[in-house]
């Protein structure tokens, strides 16, 4: 098979992920929130103060990239870091209550996104593209656990 716009996995949901966050953005940038800051906002809602290490692996980034989002979320009045009462070596993001009651207007916003993208589908299609998406994720995990750092990198 060619390698085409329309034949390339990674570049389609490239293209849907900037959709997304395009289409997310114009809802949400009003209360001062990117769509970058998202992901951060969901797990701290699911549990609040996570370490930024913790924050990273769910969220997939790397730490240079979580550090200025936290720094921006701490500037804009989302997050705040606080100490370990447990071990004061560690730091834990918490939540604002800013960021606390704008939860179900971000969760609105984003609630309309998913609806544009899954008007199309029918409720199976829907059941079943999530059944893939996990699938294809958790083979890039698999991938990315057992390739040592560097490999497959031409030399040179």
């Amino acid at each position: 098979m060619s390698l085409g716009r329309r034949t390339s996995l990674g570049f389609l949901i490239n293209l849907l992920a900037r959709q997304f966050s395009q289409a997310l953005a114009g809802r949400i940038n009003a209360w001062g929130v990117v769509p970058g800051q998202m992901g951060v906002l969901i797990c701290l809602w699911e549990e609040d103060g996570l370490s930024q290490a913790e924050l990273c692996r769910r969220v997939r980034v790397e730490q240079p990239t979580m550090a200025r989002t936290l720094q921006r979320m701490a500037r804009d009045g989302l997050v705040r870091k606080g100490s370990d009462p447990l071990d004061r070596r560690k730091t834990r993001i918490r939540l604002t209550s800013r960021a606390r009651n704008l939860e179900p207007l971000l969760a609105r916003a984003a609630g309309e996104v998913n609806g544009l993208a899954w008007s199309e589908l029918k409720e199976r299609e829907r059941e079943l593209l999530l059944d893939l998406l996990a699938r294809i994720s958790w083979s890039l995990d698999r991938d990315r656990v057992l390739r040592p750092e560097g490999e497959g990198k031409e030399e040179g």
